[in-house]
């Protein structure tokens, strides 16, 4: 019984406390960590997936460290809410918010990601992030694959009602993807040249209302597919984006492409993890 006390205290004293901002960029939502010191460096995966619940913890689509990196404005190390990591497109632009907060940056930046180096500024309150070159757009029959930072397949559909979360586990989980993961999205044609996209999200495992790599995936499918513009706007159920890109015609992928949309802070509070 005294052991099991023991054990029961030691557990809770190896908790840690974390003092966090909640942002969301067009309905993606984020746990923003300010690291520059170094004091959330030890946070667990399983700690990270905690405070990511909904239920148990704060909830967010994902948790997002702001660290020091020589060089660099600074670095973000984002976790899907499952703890594994990858780049994310709004979680960048709303860690360019987050760090205005904490007066890192003014107004223009230089930061590291987990794929590369960005630059991103502010325009009439929003965030325009400069996401890497893509260099090729993979056609799969109807469909698509291509990497905006993360993996992407999108498919066109007719059906507005489609269910996001059966499709995209479909594909998620098929022979080809289920090892290393993918994200799914379901693209509809609006009436004028926007588009309206549904996603799927590896290391979520579920919808989300909003994708930035996923709606800059979609975008440049189709701007490659109608080939007469170079802005797009993508709506998605958290709110409305635009992508620019500039076509490569000897690679038949973009580059010079953007991301625009607003970041917002919704709280902030602590919690134990």
């Amino acid at each position: 019984m005294l052991s099991s006390f023991i054990g029961l205290n030691l557990i809770f004293a190896l908790r840690m406390k974390i003092t966090f901002k909640k942002y969301q960029g067009t309905g993606n939502d984020f746990i923003m960590i300010d690291n520059l010191n170094g004091l959330y460096d030890d946070l667990s995966i399983k700690q990270i997936a905690f405070a990511c619940d909904r239920k148990m913890g704060v909830g967010g689509d994902g948790l997002i460290k702001i660290s020091s990196k020589d060089g660099f404005d600074f670095e973000i190390e984002y976790y899907n809410s499952d703890g594994s990591q990858s780049f994310c497109g709004n979680g960048a632009r709303c860690s360019v918010a987050f760090a205005k907060e904490l007066g890192v940056i003014t107004n223009d930046t230089r930061f590291l990601a987990i794929d590369g180096e960005h630059k991103a500024s502010f325009v009439d309150g929003e965030v325009r992030l400069e996401m890497l070159p893509v260099e090729k757009i993979e056609e799969l029959g109807c469909d698509f694959f291509l990497d905006t930072g993360s993996p992407h397949y999108v498919h066109f559909s007719e059906n507005e009602k489609i269910d996001i979360i059966s499709f995209g586990k479909k594909v998620r989980y098929s022979e080809k993807y289920k090892i290393a993961g993918v994200n799914v999205n379901v693209v509809n044609k609006g009436p004028d040249s926007s588009i309206s996209i549904l996603t799927y999200e590896r290391g979520v495992e579920n919808e989300t209302l909003s994708c930035g790599t996923g709606v800059t995936a979609c975008a440049l499918v189709h701007m490659k597919n109608e080939n007469d513009f170079n802005i797009l706007e993508v709506n998605t159920k958290g709110g409305q984006l635009f992508v620019e890109a500039t076509f490569n015609e000897i690679t038949g992928g973009f580059y010079d492409i953007w991301l625009t949309g607003p970041a917002l802070k919704v709280y902030e509070g602590s919690i134990d993890v």
